[in-house]
């Protein structure tokens, strides 16, 4: 085992950015877990209002409050704090992103420096992100779940990863017009500069969703609509074809549908029946394959909100309107 010394030298090439917006003690926790893993920490504020500036700065993290007078999004925000370890020497080889909503493994750093150690073609690694409370509510569960995606080589990433600072120097970082989906859409411009992308089989963080109702879940999936539909706006074409899947599918199940049973429904009822009994069907299909007849539920009829997240990016990119976020918590 390192000695405390040796940890703190191995430490010292690699920085930590932490965004985060009214996490109060979650961000306590977040910040905590990080202490002597990391050279520094620098933690980027979206306008809270219950001291989390003040607490960062307790803890010894550098903070960068963003100009609220701009939209906020997390892709900004990590920008923000990437810009901040680079403005002086020794600037870190290795950035650690996490979401204030997360606490960082203690075995993580190890393992993830020593995977890029030995393999210097990847830009990326993650290791699995897991919900604090997923007994606290089905939706907790259902993300608890969603997290478990396989190991190995991956497209893409999620908020918590490791990544080459100089990687993300070369592609030009987040991209801060997005309001989510800004890891995925990295992830493309990555692995189209020759990077690979990598998902380890090791603890990396505990996530606390905190959904406790169908309305935040809604939001959460009507986000994911925007993502796929924006993603699709600037990766879509061949060969990519980034988001393009998911994008015709919350349209057909989520918008397609629905209005063609309306429209059965008022020019031959029985064909209205014939299809919505098309959704049961969906739920028992899907509940036969994962074994989970919520997630069967949430897979099936999520739909719907997606399809509005998609149409809402649709609106807003016809009207030029300002993006904003959309929050679930």
């Amino acid at each position: 085992m390192l000695s405390v010394s040796a940890r703190v030298t191995a430490a010292a090439h690699i920085g930590a950015v932490v965004i985060g917006r009214n996490e109060g003690q979650r961000l306590i926790d977040c910040l905590t877990s990080m202490q002597g893993q990391v050279g520094r920490i620098v933690y980027v504020d979206s306008g809270s209002t219950d001291g989390s500036q003040a607490a960062a700065t307790d803890l010894g993290a550098e903070v960068v409050a963003l100009d609220t007078t701009v939209p906020f999004t997390a892709a900004r925000a990590r920008n923000a704090g990437l810009a901040r370890l680079m403005e002086h020497a020794p600037t870190p080889e290795l950035v650690q992103f996490v979401d204030g909503d997360c606490a960082l493994d203690p075995g993580w750093i190890p393992a993830a420096v020593a995977f890029l150690a030995a393999h210097p073609e990847v830009a990326v690694v993650c290791g699995r992100r897991r919900e604090r409370f997923p007994e606290a509510s089905v939706f907790n569960r259902l993300i608890d779940r969603e997290w478990d995606t396989p190991v190995g080589e991956a497209r893409a990433c999620g908020g918590d990863a490791l990544m080459r600072a100089a990687a993300l120097a070369e592609v030009g970082g987040y991209n801060p017009g997005l309001i989510a989906g800004e890891e995925p859409e990295l992830c493309v411009r990555l692995r189209a500069a020759g990077w690979k992308i990598w998902r380890l089989d090791a603890e990396m963080t505990l996530h606390d969703a905190a959904i406790t109702t169908v309305g935040q879940w809604w939001q959460r999936a009507r986000r994911a609509g925007h993502a796929y539909a924006e993603g699709a706006a600037l990766h879509g074409a061949p060969p990519e074809r980034h988001n393009v899947a998911p994008t015709r599918r919350a349209l057909l199940w989520g918008l397609g549908l629905p209005l063609l049973t309306l429209a059965a429904l008022v020019l031959w009822w029985p064909a209205a029946l014939a299809l919505l009994l098309i959704w049961p069907v969906q739920v028992l299909r899907l509940w036969r394959r994962y074994g989970d007849g919520a997630q069967a539920l949430a897979m099936t009829f999520g739909k719907l909100p997606e399809a509005q997240g998609v149409l809402t990016y649709g609106w807003r990119r016809l009207t030029g309107a300002r993006p904003a976020l959309i929050e679930y918590k």
